[in-house]
């Protein structure tokens, strides 16, 4: 009995001793910290900023009475402001934009009926507020825009650079575009856009006779202009909302 007893103890104390030095020859475990997650950029949000660019005007002028009075050409630059917002489902954007910009361009053309006469065209200012559609790859958006526009221009008959006839008004229209936007950093995003206006005020400028040169023959309450506009811009946008200021 005694040597079954003691034959179990040697048995024990073998197969534990092996254990105890499996398990010191086994490397201790190393603690490794759990991925950190990155979250994507989010174009939802709010922002502001504003933009620089050049501008082409293409003006058509006629009177229902006298006929066509001719076509005069501006380009210049114009700088100003925009601010909107957008929600993102998705990989698409879409979002809601409201701009506004300044320009001094003009231009001067001869009258095509009176050639002693020159048609000219000063553009002041140019709105819109439009909708966007995109569709983004992580921190670059490509997108198309679209909606309403308003032009402030003031338009002049002149003899000589001497005004015969004014007016000033403020045209409605509409407006569509195409543009890209890359996210410097989550507050901070660059965009490049091209947009073409189109304006039609009918026969509505009214042009008011400067007295004191002004033909009663030369029928001036008829004029209408046609405005066709393109402009490029780029510009700068800082961004409020989810992962912005």
């Amino acid at each position: 009995m005694k040597k079954f007893l003691l034959a179990g103890v040697a048995v024990s104390a073998l197969f534990g001793g092996s254990a105890v030095a499996a398990d010191l020859a086994r490397p201790a475990p190393v603690y490794a910290p759990p991925p950190v997650l990155v979250p994507l950029f989010t174009w939802t949000g709010c922002y502001v900023g504003g933009n620089v660019g050049g501008i082409w005007a293409k003006s058509d002028w006629n009177d229902t009475i006298v006929g066509d009075f001719g076509t005069n050409t501006a380009s210049g630059a114009l700088g100003g402001l925009q601010g909107g917002c957008n929600y993102q489902v998705g990989a698409w954007v879409f979002g809601i934009q409201g701009d506004y910009d300044w320009s001094n361009v003009n231009n001067n053309t001869a009258n095509v009926i009176f050639p002693v006469l020159s048609d000219q065209t000063q553009i002041k200012s140019l709105g819109s507020v439009t909708g966007r559609v995109g569709y983004s790859w992580d921190r670059f958006l490509a997108y198309f825009k679209g909606g309403g526009a308003w032009l402030q221009s003031n338009y002049s008959v002149q003899v000589a650079g001497f005004n015969v006839a004014t007016a000033s008004n403020t045209n409605t229209g509409w407006t569509v575009g195409v543009g890209g936007e890359y996210a410097f950093l989550n507050w901070l995003t660059g965009f490049v856009e091209y947009d073409y206006y189109n304006f039609n005020n009918g026969n509505s400028n009214n042009l008011v006779c400067t007295p004191a040169v002004c033909a009663p023959a030369v029928a001036f309450g008829n004029v209408g202009v046609t405005t066709n506009v393109n402009v490029i811009k780029a510009g700068l946008n800082f961004k409020f909302g989810p992962g912005g200021f």
